[in-house]
């Protein structure tokens, strides 16, 4: 899963971005406005993390662009903005949540997964199909044998579980190597040619 992290502040990007590398997202970070727009015009994102009080360009600018590009990425705004009419503002521009800092990190995840989750049409946070269950809380993946008494514990690695996530959120839908490439890969990220042949294999 693909993010865009839109922070200025560099002590709290780190610490932002270490948090969702950890959890296995795929981060690309910006320090301004008008590089969020350009991220956003040039990519395609499961979720952005938007600071309001950006320089070159306001966080509100950019989420009011998007929305007028008719872009229905899941943005969560998350500043230090706490004014009541600052929050209505930021919602009524196209926000799908609002969370003020500091906030609790494990918080902050659990506000991403409800969004993504949302933003697939699912109420559950588990993901299952046909006995394979993926827990995106737990991170873990389980499977069910017929006749066993208990599922099965099924060990992943952190991009074959990143893969299956893809793959288990729009069961029914081909994805090209390029997209599944999208979903995993950061700008940074140094990506193999075959890659993604090797965790599906």
């Amino acid at each position: 899963m693909r993010l865009l992290l839109v922070e200025d502040d560099t002590m709290i990007g780190e610490v932002v971005l270490e948090l969702l590398r950890s959890e296995h997202f795929a981060v690309d970070w910006v320090r301004d406005g008008e590089m969020a727009d350009t991220a956003l015009r040039s990519q395609r994102y499961d979720l952005v993390l938007l600071d309001l009080g950006l320089p070159r360009r306001d966080g509100l600018d950019v989420l009011r662009a998007l929305r007028a590009r008719k872009d229905g990425t899941p943005v969560l705004i998350v500043t230090a903005r706490d004014a009541v009419q600052e929050r209505i503002t930021g919602l009524d521009a196209g926000a799908d949540d609002y969370v003020l800092k500091p906030y609790d990190l494990q918080e902050l995840l659990a506000r991403i997964r409800a969004l993504v989750r949302r933003a697939q049409g699912r109420a559950d946070p588990v993901l299952e199909i046909h006995g394979l269950r993926l827990n995106p809380v737990t991170r873990e993946v389980t499977r069910r044998r017929e006749g066993a008494a208990a599922d099965e514990a099924v060990p992943l690695s952190a991009r074959e579980w990143a893969v299956l996530e893809v793959l288990m959120a729009r069961p029914g839908v081909v994805f090209s190597r390029a997209q599944i490439e999208e979903k995993l890969y950061a700008w940074k990220d140094d990506v193999s040619s075959n890659a993604v042949e090797v965790y599906i294999h």
